[in-house]
């Protein structure tokens, strides 16, 4: 495991604090893992789970919240914002990724 100095994904305060109000209620060996994945309607997925750490992932700390991430995935997500929104037409995870050269309706979809 790799700790960095500079952190490749940032957290809006209002997901710092949910993030958090979600790990509360989460076994102890679990971290906040950001990542992608195959899939969507663009090609690839935003991954944002609680994970065990594995082989190959780096660390970071935000605001004490705990952060994993696949190394191979930093060249995907470096510079990306995460951001909770909780009104009431709109209410979730939004990603603001610099890297992606288009999105899809969903958020949750891009292509680079």
């Amino acid at each position: 495991m790799d700790t960095l100095l500079n952190v490749p994904v940032q957290f809006t305060p209002s997901a710092i604090t949910e993030l958090k109000r979600i790990a509360a209620s989460l076994e102890d060996t679990k971290q906040l893992r950001v990542g992608v994945k195959g899939g969507g309607c663009s090609g690839m997925t935003y991954v944002l789970e609680h994970d065990v750490q594995q082989e190959g992932d780096i660390q970071y700390e935000v605001d004490g919240l705990l952060v994993i991430m696949n190394a191979a995935h930093e060249m995907y997500l470096h510079g990306m914002t995460v951001e909770f929104e909780g009104g009431l037409n709109s209410r979730g995870f939004t990603f603001k990724n610099p890297n992606a050269s288009s999105t899809c309706g969903c958020g949750t979809s891009f292509a680079v």
